[in-house]
């Protein structure tokens, strides 16, 4: 059974029996099912690879990629808008959408067809084209063609959450697939829920000139990061004259001649041309059989063990739909694992704490390990924090970025959270990353060399300080 790939459509030749079996069978070819379909393809087990939609899923087509598409067009408008700062004489004319959607969709094709061929050309893995439905404890169906798996790994993803109330029309009232391909730049837009996916097309419109207000039912934007990220994320707001209202739930929305009119908490309302509903993803698993099947789930998430495995024998689930940070870098990586897992190779057990999380707002946000509140709840008083200032770190100053490196250590212990605040600051994270699932010390970071001028020295400084010498701070 061979798939046929011809530049953006795949075929299968259904010219075979009405049943086939493999290795393992996965249901969605999104980051968690697309990774464990090649690891598993390199350990010589046989894979049929379901996706009704395009291979990659919503990370590659309607997430993560697209999204940093357009905020990276937001940073080039406002370099040009802010260039004269830096003695460069440039002037922002408008914002072509026409030619930003042409850039964003030209990176997506391209890593799409990569993508492709990587798959296509791996002689174990079968990538069936539809929608597919777990029949049986380790059958999924096709188009009435039946797959069976001595192992089977549910990977269905997630959608744009909605809530009650609030009638997606896709015109006025939108999701972030909605935003992804808009065509012109809206005059004003209210975005419903101040978390990653909110904040980040709010930094986008306010660079490409649009009057946004973000409003957010928690106490403040970003909740699930430390709370002096936050905060720092909200000053940095303010400056940019992005409006915000936290602590604040939706009541109503109504569509008026302009556009809509939001009720929110108290009876205060807010009018725009838009309103980008950003108040999470849920899981993809309705009507997928997955409950028939014996499946276990908790309001729509897959209930699994720490590794990955489902209350149904030989069944798996990985990425969005299992409860946690829905991350695609997560999902991959438990992709990769549960491939491992089946191949016998005894993984180890994915740390939740250990992954890495980026906001890629203006400023960025990025953090591993726990938050200094997390810290506290399970560590008390041997909790101990530092906070560098990227004041400090000339690198950061020849960008004109402000924030900061926080380090949340436990007393005569390692570093447990690494929290950061400035431009750029995501490409930090792969360092952080191994400073907290490598339970390092602050000494031993410390005595690393950093090289100069680059916004990895804050990381080293600020491990000096908790070591107990300073050099460019104050401990």
């Amino acid at each position: 059974m061979t798939p046929r790939c011809s530049d953006a459509t795949w075929e299968l030749d259904v010219s075979e029996p009405n049943e086939a079996t493999f290795d393992i069978v996965i249901l969605g070819g999104g980051s968690g099912g697309y990774a464990a379909a090649l690891r598993a393809a390199q350990l010589d087990l046989s894979v049929a690879l379901i996706e009704k939609g395009k291979l990659g899923g919503t990370c590659l087509h309607n997430g993560c990629i697209p999204t940093k598409a357009l905020l990276h067009a937001a940073e080039i408008a406002d370099q040009t808008r802010e260039s004269e700062q830096f003695g460069v004489k440039a002037e922002l004319v408008g914002i072509d959408m026409a030619a930003v959607n042409s850039y964003k969709d030209g990176v997506i094709s391209r890593l799409y067809k990569g993508l492709q061929g990587l798959v296509g050309g791996a002689k174990n893995i079968t990538f069936v084209a539809g929608a597919g439905k777990l029949v049986g404890k380790n059958v999924v169906e096709v188009d009435g063609k039946r797959y069976t798996g001595r192992n089977v790994i549910l990977a269905s993803g997630s959608y744009a959450k909605s809530l009650p109330g609030l009638e997606i029309d896709g015109e006025r009232i939108i999701t972030s697939d909605h935003a992804l391909t808009l065509d012109r730049v809206p005059s004003s837009v209210i975005v419903l829920g101040g978390g990653v996916i909110g904040v980040e097309f709010a930094s986008v419109w306010k660079s490409f000139g649009v009057d946004v207000t973000i409003v957010e039912a928690l106490p403040r934007l970003v909740a699930a990061e430390d709370e002096e990220s936050s905060k720092a994320l909200e000053r940095a707001f303010r400056k940019r004259k992005i409006n915000f209202k936290v602590g604040k739930p939706f009541e109503k929305v109504e569509k008026t001649d302009n556009g809509v009119k939001l009720t929110i908490s108290g009876g205060e309302t807010v009018e725009a041309e838009l309103l980008l509903v950003a108040v999470g993803r849920g899981p993809n698993t309705a009507n997928l059989g997955y409950e028939e099947q014996g499946v276990k789930m908790d309001r729509g998430y897959v209930l699994t063990d720490e590794r990955l495995r489902t209350s149904v024998p030989n069944v798996y689930a990985v990425g969005d739909i299992v409860p946690g940070l829905q991350l695609a870098h997560r999902g991959f990586q438990q992709g990769i694992f549960v491939a491992e897992e089946i191949a016998g190779q005894n993984p180890a057990v994915i740390d939740e704490a250990g992954i890495p999380r980026v906001t890629y707002s203006d400023p960025e946000l990025a953090s591993v390990g726990l938050t200094e509140a997390k810290a506290k709840e399970q560590y008390g008083d041997k909790v101990k924090t530092y906070n560098y200032n990227l004041g400090g770190n000339g690198k950061s100053q020849i960008l004109k970025t402000a924030g900061f490196v926080k380090l949340v250590r436990l007393e005569d212990g390692p570093v447990v959270g690494v929290h950061m605040v400035g431009a750029r600051v995501g490409e930090l994270v792969g360092e952080a990353q191994l400073i907290y699932n490598w339970e390092a010390y602050p000494a031993e970071v410390a005595q690393l060399i950093h090289a100069h001028p680059t916004q990895t020295e804050a990381l080293g400084e600020a491990h000096m300080a908790l070591a107990g010498k300073p050099l460019h701070s104050h401990a």
